[in-house]
């Protein structure tokens, strides 16, 4: 079980890592990578100095790929495939327990949508 959950956040952290022009990780562990916007922006009439993006951690049984732009725009979720909306656990976490070309295409679509969204935003 292990080596599969390894395998899979090989295989996300490799997807998100092409996001790191535009964001940075806080965390880049063999267990926990997280993406940040770094940038001073309002969000809600409240001023940041960063907004989270996305992360993955492994967890037990599955890895968690948190994915924050859900929080910003709850109709993100319309944009899903049936098979990353079925992994969906509680407002953002989706917990990834397999992992093939279908579902990393529908996680790299999910994560440009989020960017395009933070980008028009203006948090990157």
């Amino acid at each position: 079980m292990q080596e599969e959950l390894l395998h899979i956040y090989s295989k996300l952290k490799k997807i998100l890592k092409e996001f790191e022009g535009s964001f940075k990780p806080k965390f880049d562990l063999d267990s926990k990578y997280d993406l940040w916007s770094f940038k001073d922006v309002v969000i809600a009439d409240r001023k940041r100095k960063e907004v989270f993006f996305a992360s993955i951690v492994i967890q037990s049984s599955y890895v968690g790929f948190y994915y924050m732009p859900i929080y910003f725009d709850t109709e993100l979720k319309d944009v899903f495939d049936p098979e990353l909306l079925s992994m969906l656990k509680g407002k953002s976490c989706f917990h990834i327990k397999k992992i093939d070309s279908k579902l990393e295409n529908q996680i790299k679509k999910a994560l440009k949508i989020g960017f395009d969204l933070y980008k028009k935003r203006g948090w990157v």
